[in-house]
């Protein structure tokens, strides 16, 4: 599998958290954004790709390909950072076989049925549904906002989230 350093979950993709913060501090050279929607439009491609910080590479691409790619032999020397914007996309991954050891669930705003859940974090049923799918495939779930914020981990979110459906 591909070194990736971070799995990350935020709607606003690549942004100035991920290219000031996490991107420097994980010495990242390499962004792969995991959408299907945003790799159809050739448009919000070009545009994440201007955003990447100077000598980071930015690849766009579907979430079948995305994890195709990431079961390739590792690249010597290359740290990726994998972006999507929901959990959904990653349990997606995990099922096709992508061995993710945690995800990092980052800025999930309040939209359509998202509802809070923890933080800066809101998510649907089906997001919920996806977190606890990572969990039970023993992928780690967490919230960090930023690296030098402390973890908070998901459980009780998720115990939450369980009572209010």
């Amino acid at each position: 599998m591909r070194n990736v350093v971070l799995a990350r979950v935020d709607d606003r993709l690549i942004h100035g958290e991920v290219v000031s913060v996490w991107t420097p501090s994980l010495s990242a050279n390499r962004i792969l954004v995991a959408d299907d929607d945003v790799a159809a439009d050739s448009f919000n491609v070009r545009v994440l790709k201007s955003l990447a910080p100077e000598g980071v590479k930015v690849f766009v691409s579907s979430v079948e390909d995305a994890a195709r790619g990431l079961m390739k032999d590792p690249i010597p020397g290359e740290r990726v950072i994998v972006l999507t914007k929901s959990p959904i996309a990653f349990a997606r991954m995990v099922a096709a076989g992508v061995p993710l050891r945690e995800v990092n669930l980052g800025g999930m705003g309040i939209r359509g049925e998202r509802k809070p859940f923890i933080k800066n974090v809101a998510a649907d049923p089906q997001e919920v549904a996806a977190i606890e799918e990572l969990r039970d495939a023993g992928v780690r779930v967490f919230y960090q906002l930023v690296p030098e914020q402390a973890v908070i981990e998901v459980d009780d979110a998720l115990e939450r989230a369980r009572k209010e459906v």
